[in-house]
């Protein structure tokens, strides 16, 4: 079993139920990423997206069970994060799909799907970033038409408030993410007329 399937299945195994489950989990970045493909890395965290089935009793246990300085943490050496719902650049619908192979009695469990992770990679584009979505390439799981629309949908969420300053960074990381590792030309995003 992989180490990040087996870190899910501890937290189950741990879990005091609440009385809502079975829980549904949208679990996002690398770690839905090795959820659907077979594919792996080193990783510190698994995010969990913050969503209405993840209460402030959820998000406790979660934490308390699977958090920083654990014994979850400790033995796997990963964390679980629970991360704010507005905070990934991701299209205002994302897509999850269910999670296969992995049989959890207090939780139903969804990945992001690779797309849509692809382009919240984009946003911050670090070197881990980078691994992965030179890997979902190499495994040819990135249609360009797909992804352009998926950020283009993101772009549109993103526009409306104080985060479109930072569009510009993302179509230059979009820019690259083409022509480095789909090997295609770089794409013109249009973005507000107010950015100039």
């Amino acid at each position: 079993m992989a180490l990040i399937r087996e870190f899910f299945a501890d937290i189950d195994a741990a879990w005091k139920p609440l009385g809502a489950e079975p829980i549904e989990l949208q679990i996002i970045g690398s770690a839905g990423l090795m959820l659907q493909v077979d594919y792996e890395r080193a990783t510190k965290d698994g995010d969990v997206l913050e969503t209405t089935s993840v209460t402030s009793a959820v998000k406790k246990q979660l934490i308390a069970v699977a958090g920083r300085n654990t014994e979850i943490h400790d033995r796997r050496r990963i964390y679980i994060d629970v991360v704010i719902n507005g905070l990934p650049f991701l299209p205002h619908k994302p897509l999850f799909h269910p999670v296969q192979n992995l049989e959890l009695k207090n939780f139903k469990t969804w990945a992001l799907d690779i797309t849509d992770t692809v382009v919240s990679k984009i946003k911050r584009l670090n070197a881990d970033d980078v691994t992965d979505i030179r890997a979902m390439a190499t495994r040819r799981l990135i249609d360009h038409g797909r992804l352009i629309s998926r950020f283009n949908a993101a772009v549109d969420r993103f526009s409306m408030d104080a985060r479109a300053e930072d569009l510009p960074k993302y179509v230059a990381n979009l820019n690259r993410v083409e022509r480095d590792f789909l090997g295609v030309q770089p794409t013109r995003i249009e973005l507000p007329d107010w950015m100039g």
